[in-house]
């Protein structure tokens, strides 16, 4: 006589992190709608380095812009992005280099906090066409956890879009980092089984 199969419940813990993540991006959409009510127009520029383009791209939108502040996460050398804004005729004082993120999803989770001390609230997001949508679905979790509005401005490139897994796998990172506060870099080669070729260009 055949036994009856056991269900096997998922753990206390991991059911409670379920809930706490649901809830977490459930209140995003509203943090992101308050965050634009409150600051309509962009006030700041966020730049992801490690694209041609993507510095002297937002040396131009600094020109329209003359009032915002200006971060560049792990870009060029200092000496290259003060060249660029210098020729563009945008003052140097407006920029805010930082060097320690590793990847796209510490592009922003790296700079998140200083912009919410700069009573940031909403910033245009330079990058390259091609990266664009990943980083959009990153900032809505990091940045939009935070009530940080976004606006994408993108340089155009001849470069395909990346792959749908590739923003996957970051999204995934991030909700990490809202639930952990850390961004889970040690699973970029496990999580979805990326292959290494993919993860070199994180």
């Amino acid at each position: 006589m055949l036994g009856k199969l056991s269900r096997q419940h998922p753990p206390l813990g991991t059911i409670w992190i379920i809930i706490i993540a649901l809830i977490g991006l459930s209140i995003i959409p509203s943090r992101l709608m308050i965050a634009r009510h409150l600051a309509p127009q962009p006030e700041a520029v966020l730049v992801l380095g490690g694209g041609t383009g993507r510095e002297e791209a937002a040396a131009q939108l600094a020109q329209h812009y003359p009032s915002l502040m200006i971060w560049v996460s792990s870009g060029r050398s200092p000496q290259d992005i003060y060249a660029i804004f210098q020729s563009a005729s945008v003052s140097t004082t407006r920029l805010h280099l930082d060097y320690r993120a590793t990847d796209t999803v510490t592009n922003f989770t790296t700079l998140v906090l200083e912009l919410k001390q700069h009573q940031i609230q909403h910033v245009f997001l330079v990058t390259s066409d091609f990266h664009m949508p990943r980083a959009q679905a990153i900032a809505t979790v990091v940045l939009g956890s935070q009530g940080i509005a976004f606006t994408p401005f993108a340089v155009e490139t001849t470069e395909p879009r990346e792959p749908v897994i590739q923003i996957a796998r970051d999204v995934c990172r991030s909700i990490v980092w809202l639930l952990t506060g850390r961004t889970g870099a040690s699973l970029r080669q496990q999580l979805l089984f990326l292959p290494n070729e993919i993860l070199n260009n994180s």
